[in-house]
């Protein structure tokens, strides 16, 4: 089974977001996420599943598991007090995938506590102010599988390189 962490990180700072908002508006990057995730359950952490608008949540086709230790209900979705009980969750239902989606504090736990065996990583080469980050990881235990580059246009304002890490064996 593949535990998945997914991100786009601001390749000047490694900034992930700003006030519970995303830095950017890259159709390119969203596009790639939606490929990417649907059909597959999504482990988010309530901060950045309130982040995402109203008219969107649940993020559709996906199992939404939210992480979070208040006492809270969301329609459509699966509530989970700790990483661990999210993921028991998620695998119950013989997944081929699991994508951890953020944010910041669920991404730290995730490489801290060795739980992700694929990350795929929007570089996004944008110097912009932010208050969340995407935390350092050893590139010694991650190979690059895949890089592929997309140049700014007139929907995207910068250049992103979409890269995929394999936990090496």
């Amino acid at each position: 089974m593949e535990i998945i962490l997914i991100v786009a990180v601001a390749k000047s700072n490694n900034g992930i977001g700003k006030n519970n908002d995303l830095l950017w508006r890259l159709p390119g990057d969203m596009k790639f996420f939606r490929e990417q995730t649907t059909g597959f359950p999504i482990i988010t952490g309530r901060k950045n599943y309130e982040s995402i608008p109203e008219k969107f949540r649940p993020l559709p086709n996906r199992e939404n598991i939210i992480i979070t230790r208040q006492e809270i209900d969301y329609p459509n979705a699966f509530v989970c007090n700790s990483l661990k009980a999210g993921l028991e969750l998620a695998k119950q239902k013989n997944n081929e995938k699991i994508y951890i989606i953020g944010g910041g504090q669920i991404y730290k736990q995730c490489l801290e506590q060795n739980l992700v065996n694929k990350m795929l990583i929007t570089w996004v080469e944008a110097d912009v102010e932010a208050d969340v980050y995407f935390p350092s990881f050893d590139m010694d235990k991650w190979k690059v599988s895949m890089e592929k580059k997309n140049n700014p246009d007139d929907k995207n304002p910068y250049t992103y390189t979409f890269t995929e890490y394999l936990l090496k064996k």
